[in-house]
């Protein structure tokens, strides 16, 4: 068992002050107001619909809706998965296969056995796109015209899209990042019915940082310097530090989605130079090298990490009263005994984070020949150019770095919020740049509104309604009114919303946009504390008496985001801007 000075290479070091937690209060003042609400006008054309579900579709129901021959949906969610134990409301909880304890895997349910939200067909997927579609209610019709700047200093011109005192700029980002170290889609096809037991998850479905890793240094070499093999690239873009890179300007890095935009590839170099700065710490303190100093590194920086997760972010997704309430009382729904990804959690609770992106971001202070550099999250007229004014990835230019305090707080004034978790989606969310889209696999890339693809990828896992896990869970359910705009967009889906949809309208009434709410704020806690309850060199187990030892605003035995970055030298005061 671990024990608080277990990281014997920093226990005398010493922090000063720093930033608190955000929690924030309950609100529910938009739930009257959402009762009377009528649906504005939506766009239609939307290209590259992924086509419905091929075969026999059986006669109609008196919803209108697809039944087969037996009188049964065709969207059941039963895939064959392996284990199963007992789940609450008469579903089953399933683990599914795995091939090894961290080794490629399938993706699980928490319900099985439970139908999808609708049964497919043309009539389905056409609508799904005429409710994510650029201009649609979920559209927030953000003022791009005005620029980038007066997108940030003038609320008033997102009126559709609120700013989130709970959460900082950065929140959203590292919410990605934490996505892509847990989980990635290499086995289904977008808006087509697929079956988990043909699924592949290709991360090791534990906070473990494989993403940045890679195996190691003998597994993954190039990740690592050729002349000192237990530290990580890392390349400059000419003013600040970069991904390393290849002569076509691809990143060399353990995952290419950690390169889909400048913030994420910005805190995947600041974790490559926060372990390399760890590894000159142990070296120094404890006299190692070699492979067991790489080894000593990796186990602080993921302890740290993961205590950013579970004392940082994770409070500001579902609120540290769920929290507590999972740490004390246990997981209800997500009770499996093997690390895996639900879909639940995968397609639709922990896609939360894409209603939080502002349309347009400052990355930095000082980057662009002594200015700021502003830009939109995502721009078409910018596409393809060697040094975009979005925040593009996968592009080397001196201006394209983060300065961080815009992203998290350093107590210098200069940190900007994330927005509210809703029903709204920025207005440059609606049409992607094409590197950000997977076609790896060789399907279509189909359409380019992320709202839309949320939405299909319900098609693709058969996950049920919002109304059907509220129920499961036990938890209070929306009631006919809080959907209204949606259900006049879609009239077939009246009760049975797409749980994504489900979630993003809980969190807006119930919290206030600020956290997730009841079933949202759940799957999602329940499946980062059952990870790291699953794996068995975590802080909840190896490190259960553990506590933060490197250097800390707050202090010792504290440790934030912002504590990182400076101890990977890429804080506002190292880059003296």
């Amino acid at each position: 068992m671990s024990s608080n000075n277990q990281d014997i290479t920093e226990q005398d070091l010493k922090g000063g002050s720093g930033p608190t937690g955000f929690l924030g209060s309950r609100s529910i003042s938009r739930r009257k107001m959402l009762g009377s609400l009528a649906a504005g006008t939506v766009v239609l054309g939307v290209p590259g619909v992924a086509a419905a579900q091929e075969g026999g579709l059986g006669r109609r129901d008196g919803r209108g809706r697809v039944r087969g021959r037996d009188g049964r949906r065709n969207t059941g969610g039963s895939d064959g998965a392996a284990q199963t134990a007992s789940a609450p409301g008469g579903a089953t909880a399933t683990s599914g296969s795995h091939t090894g304890s961290t080794g490629t895997r399938q993706f699980t349910r928490i319900f099985n056995g439970v139908d999808g939200f609708d049964d497919v067909d043309d009539e389905l997927t056409t609508m799904l796109a005429k409710l994510g579609a650029p201009g649609g209610i979920l559209d927030a019709k953000d003022s791009l015209d005005e620029g980038p700047i007066r997108l940030i200093t003038e609320p008033e011109l997102s009126a559709n899209n609120a700013n989130n005192p709970n959460h900082t700029a950065g929140t959203t980002f590292m919410g990605q990042f934490l996505d892509h170290d847990i989980t990635r889609d290499a086995g289904s096809t977008l808006g087509r019915r697929t079956s988990l037991r043909r699924s592949t998850n290709l991360r090791s479905a534990q906070f473990d940082l494989d993403s940045v890793y890679g195996g190691d240094p003998t597994d993954s070499p190039q990740l690592y310097r050729p002349d000192d093999n237990i530290l990580f690239r890392v390349e400059t873009g000419g003013l600040f530090e970069d991904l390393p890179r290849n002569s076509q300007g691809q990143a060399i890095i353990a995952d290419a989605r950690n390169d889909e935009n400048l913030m994420i590839a910005g805190i995947q170099v600041a974790f490559l130079k926060f372990h390399n700065a760890v590894v000159e710490r142990v070296r120094t303190a404890a006299d190692l090298d070699g492979d067991a100093a790489f080894a000593e590194a990796r186990r602080i920086v993921t302890w740290h990490y993961q205590w950013l997760i579970l004392h940082q972010f994770l409070p500001q997704f579902i609120g540290q009263a769920l929290v507590n309430d999972i740490l004390a009382n246990g997981r209800q729904h997500y009770t499996t005994l093997v690390p895996t990804i639900p879909v639940e959690f995968q397609t639709a609770a922990y896609r939360f984070g894409h209603s939080m992106i502002r349309p347009s971001y400052r990355a930095n202070l000082a980057g662009d020949k002594g200015e700021a550099f502003f830009g939109m999250v995502f721009d078409p007229s910018e596409f393809g150019k060697s040094d975009p004014g979005d925040m593009t990835g996968g592009c080397r230019a001196p201006r394209r770095f983060i300065g961080w305090q815009t992203f998290f707080d350093f107590g210098d004034g200069e940190v900007k919020p994330n927005k509210k978790i809703d029903t709204h989606l920025s207005t440059p969310l609606f049409q992607l740049p094409m590197g950000t889209i997977d076609s790896s696999r060789g399907e279509p890339i189909g359409p380019t509104s992320l709202a839309t693809r949320n939405l299909l990828r319900h098609i693709t896992w058969g996950i049920p309604s919002g109304q059907r896990v509220a129920e499961l869970m036990g938890a209070p359910r929306l009631a006919a009114n809080d959907l209204v705009d949606i259900n006049e967009i879609v009239p077939r889906l009246a009760g049975e919303t797409p749980l994504w949809l489900y979630i993003l309208r809980e969190a807006d009434l119930i919290e206030d946009g600020r956290r997730l709410g009841p079933v949202g704020g759940r799957i999602v806690g329940e499946v980062f504390i059952g990870l790291l309850q699953m794996d068995p060199n975590s802080i909840l187990n190896a490190g259960v008496e553990w506590s933060p030892t490197l250097p800390s605003r707050a202090g010792s035995g504290e440790f934030r985001m912002a504590d990182m970055l400076t101890i990977a030298g890429v804080d506002p005061d190292t880059r003296g801007q």
